[in-house]
């Protein structure tokens, strides 16, 4: 069996409050494979969201280890740290808080073109069209302000920008929940689309069983800084055995049906 695309070993992060640590994450260990979709889910404070920025390094953990493409990222600094990251990218809940909003969208997807020298200036042009292409939005669209275009347009610009680099894996933290339930479909069934022809690994964060269900390949429940079981979706869901993870399923009134292919951790 090859090694997995992101491995994350005894990872563990403290906050402080009043001078007392706080503990976020607690002897975290998770695998994701490429093309896989690992979902992370929980309630709020479980510790998701930090774990996704320290699997950015935007956050630095108190100990553990992060290996990525067979690389450990959490050594990496300066140029080498620049070229993981472009293999290794993010789509945030809210993208006008990730986007400057008087950008125009053509300024939002030259930056990581330019950043990462992927293509030259002369051919930009032509490189945005077709990653807007690829996310379902017409090239026209490259010229508006980010702030005049819809939410659901603003997440796909957000994926473009994030697939513009050409990355291994997608880490999309609550990439879907703030978008009504047509447009939320629209992008789960992109992203599906976009790894079955790229092979592109999705982390993907959320505390919808419901959602997770539709894209997510296997799940891992996370309560208070703990990962507390792991398993197929269709598993967990069918036959919960952590008390959160019961009470997560109760809470959804009515499941669809699930991906119609696993992959197996």
């Amino acid at each position: 069996m090859s090694a997995p695309l992101l491995d994350i070993r005894d990872l563990s992060k403290n906050f402080r409050r009043a001078g007392e640590p706080v503990p976020a994450l607690i002897d975290v260990n998770l695998t994701l494979s490429s093309g896989e979709t690992l979902a992370l889910v929980g309630p709020s404070g479980s510790g998701k969201s930090t774990l996704a920025r320290i699997v950015m390094r935007l956050m630095e953990p108190d100990r553990g280890a992060i290996h990525f493409g067979g690389e450990d990222i959490l050594s990496l600094d300066g140029a080498k740290l620049r070229a993981a990251r472009a293999k290794l990218q993010m789509v945030f809940q809210d993208p006008l808080a990730a986007f400057n909003p008087r950008a125009t969208v053509s300024g939002v997807l030259d930056d990581p073109l330019r950043i990462h020298g992927i293509v030259p200036r002369v051919e930009r042009p032509r490189a945005i069209a077709g990653l807007l292409d690829r996310v379902g939005l017409a090239p026209r669209i490259a010229e508006r302000a980010i702030h005049d275009i819809s939410g659901g347009q603003r997440q796909r610009v957000a994926i473009a920008r994030a697939l513009a680099t050409k990355p291994s894996l997608i880490v999309l933290d609550e990439a879907v929940s703030a978008l009504d339930v047509s447009v939320r479909a629209q992008i789960l069934n992109l992203l599906m689309d976009l790894q079955q022809e790229e092979r592109i690994a999705f982390l993907f964060i959320s505390h919808d069983l419901g959602v997770v269900r539709a894209i997510a390949h296997r799940v891992a429940i996370m309560e208070t800084g703990r990962i507390v079981e792991t398993g197929l979706v269709r598993d967990v869901i069918a036959n919960p055995i952590s008390a959160i993870g019961s009470a997560l399923v109760a809470a959804v009134p009515k499941l669809h049906r699930p991906r119609s292919k696993d992959i197996a951790p």
